[in-house]
């Protein structure tokens, strides 16, 4: 099993694939990474040798901000908007979505599960 920036990658998936286990790599990036350490499309994580493995880890270490430091690098940005109290801040502090959804029927990732309000009448026809 390789152990890439902290991320055991799953043998039986290909190298292209098991790269995306890491936050912080998609799938054009783990394109760009298996293409820059020349790692042929159908290799499977288990068939690496490693050499190979100690480069794809070079690579990522080198041009990439992955797991950790990626981690605190968003939760910074967003504790700065909140501190700054701009409104994509606000609506961080608030839990509710930034990215200008509509909230009154969907939205319930951001606002969790649906509470009744005490005293509301349903309609009725």
């Amino acid at each position: 099993m390789a152990r890439i920036a902290g991320v055991n990658l799953p043998d039986k998936k290909r190298v292209e694939f098991a790269l995306r286990y890491i936050y912080g790599i998609g799938p054009h990036r783990s394109g760009l990474i298996c293409r820059e350490a020349g790692i042929p499309d159908v290799k499977r994580v288990y068939e690496l040798t490693e050499g190979e493995v100690l480069r794809i880890r070079e690579i990522i270490d080198r041009d990439y901000q992955v797991e950790g430091d990626l981690r605190r690098v968003v939760t910074m940005n967003v504790k700065r908007l909140m501190d700054l109290g701009c409104y994509r801040g606000f609506r961080h502090r608030k839990g509710l979505p930034v990215h200008g959804q509509r909230t009154h029927t969907n939205a319930r990732t951001r606002k969790g599960k649906a509470r009744a309000i005490p005293g509301k009448k349903k309609v009725t026809k």
